[in-house]
């Protein structure tokens, strides 16, 4: 049979912008002589929906609209949406067939980690469905169902199933499109049948959906792939023809920033923000946000501005500049010398570290003053390494309404700088941005270092501590560092979850990021 996979960018909530996108879709793939057309997960009200589904008038008003999409469709399509059923409401796949829902399919692995709290809005369904459609035996199965050894995909097959399909919404990670590939053509070798994998694309408040939907064959190989961080239509003959196979990205570093670039995009435009601002210090970090935003937005939406007093460098300052004009967006510089000391005339005893972060406070002030009068959405442009060890300002340069850069190390951003300048094959970001150490420059001669261990030191202890739950004395053993550094290090991370707490949302691109991924209690006295 001809099988099309619609990969596609929906929105949570947006029943009727959905459904469109759903119907455009499957016209499309009637047009390509598809007999089946599969839609992602909960493609009818966007991934993940959380508790609106705990809302009846949501979920009778997704049935509605399923039903409503069935009138008309030229083949039959299989598309996922929420079903309140007679112990409540069941994440679903329906089958649309002759004008009608035909049959319904409900997911029975509800997953319960990581981003995933599925058990707490969804029951599970009771058994594998089986459907006879141009000459196969298609067993239907959602997202967490093949995930699952011996679970309800594998149960379809020894239903008589001779292809799965599965509706899905896989969140990107770091790796996790090499971790669906080898799943993927694992299940269908070691059953025998071929696999259509339909994937979500996306971004969706913290999390992204890379797409990269997939076509196996019965022999586990791989028949077609649809493209990366963008929507496509998967079209392939099973269980022997061979369809398009998308490239992969060139790089690490290439993935990471598609996936970036597309979340930020999304978050923007899905909220309705007519642009971004944030900070242009001269610094690494707002660089690469500025290179970032540019690349998601155009250059006509992004907006920085420069805020100095007598500890910024001219160096910096003339940098934040450079960078501006090599993107072509909209830059301005307000000096706050004299707001500081302004502040310092009302509170007087104000010094030390209260006195440094008290000027992050007044450009966090100034950038969210901006931000209510032209309806630009502020970008925060701390970076992973900062974000888990406190070393930010609250309320001052953690202010913003999105966080694009929050789940990216230190180390990271280097790379991705250079990325940004290979790629475009001239300094967008300049080297001497790259090459300067890092400062806040809230003091004079101050530098990140005499704060915080190297950043090459410390990034791997973080990933240690925080995704691979080590204790300090693991990774001491280790030999990463010494146990008394590694102690200080956890206790950065675990005394500043008040402040991540407080934080704005922002991308997911490793396995475990802050946020959804780490729920950690703020009152904790464990070391």
């Amino acid at each position: 049979m001809r099988l099309a996979l619609a990969q596609l960018d929906p929105t949570v909530g947006d029943l009727a912008g959905n459904a469109a996108l759903i119907r455009a879709a499957v016209e499309r793939a009637a047009a390509q002589g598809a007999e089946l057309v599969v839609a992602p997960e909960l493609a009818i009200c966007g991934y993940p929906p959380e508790d609106l589904v705990l809302r009846p008038t949501f979920v009778a008003a997704c049935e509605a609209a399923v039903a409503e999409l069935a009138v008309g469709l030229p083949v039959p399509v299989l598309v996922g949406g929420p079903h309140r059923g007679e112990t409540g409401v069941c994440n679903s796949a329906f089958l649309l067939r002759d004008g009608v829902i035909a049959a319904r399919y409900d997911k029975m692995a509800l997953p319960n980690y990581s981003v995933f709290d599925e058990q707490r809005t969804f029951v599970p369904g009771e058994g594998p469905l089986v459907v006879e459609l141009a000459g196969e035996r298609i067993g239907i199965s959602i997202c967490e169902d093949i995930w699952v050894a011996d679970g309800p995909a594998h149960a379809a097959v020894e239903a008589g199933a001779t292809l799965v399909v599965n509706l899905s919404a896989s969140p990107y990670h770091l790796g996790k499109g090499e971790q669906r590939d080898a799943l993927i053509a694992a299940f269908a070798r070691d059953h025998g049948v071929a696999v259509g994998y339909a994937n979500l694309v996306g971004g969706q408040d913290e999390l992204a959906f890379d797409g990269r939907s997939l076509v196996y064959g019965a022999d586990g190989a791989l028949l077609a792939r649809g493209v990366y961080c963008a929507e496509d239509l998967v079209v392939c003959d099973v269980p022997g023809g061979v369809g398009e196979i998308a490239p992969l990205p060139a790089s690490r570093d290439a993935e990471l920033w598609a996936a970036l670039t597309l979340g930020l995009r999304d978050y923007v435009d899905k909220n309705g923000f007519k642009g971004v601002l944030f900070g242009l210090s001269g610094g690494i970090d707002s660089a690469l946000v500025a290179a970032l935003s540019v690349a998601a937005l155009g250059a006509d939406r992004v907006h920085g501005v420069s805020m100095p007093t007598r500890f910024n460098l001219s160096e910096t300052r003339s940098d934040a500049q450079v960078v501006a004009e090599n993107l072509g967006m909209d830059f301005r510089e307000l000096p706050i010398e004299d707001l500081r000391l302004a502040f310092h005339d009302l509170l007087p005893e104000i010094e030390g570290l209260a006195a440094e972060n008290l000027q992050a406070r007044v450009r966090g002030v100034l950038l969210m003053s901006l931000s209510n009068q032209h309806g630009w959405l502020v970008l925060t442009t701390g970076n992973k390494s900062e974000v888990a060890t406190g070393y930010s300002t609250l309320y001052g340069d953690s202010v913003g309404g999105f966080a694009p850069i929050k789940d990216v190390p230190k180390t990271t951003v280097f790379a991705l700088s250079r990325h940004v300048n290979a790629v475009a094959g001239r300094e967008v970001i300049p080297v001497s941005t790259i090459e300067r150490p890092p400062t806040a420059e809230l003091r004079e001669g101050q530098r990140d270092d005499q704060s915080l261990p190297p950043y090459d030191v410390l990034d791997p202890v973080l990933h240690a501590y925080i995704e691979e739950r080590r204790s300090p004395a693991e990774i001491a053993a280790l030999g990463l560092v010494d146990l008394a550094t590694a102690q200080r290090i956890a206790g950065l991370v675990d005394r500043a979850e008040y402040k991540r707490r407080q934080s704005a949302p922002g991308l997911k691109v490793h396995p475990i990021a802050f946020g959804r991924d780490r729920r950690m209690p703020i009152t904790n006295r464990f070391s």
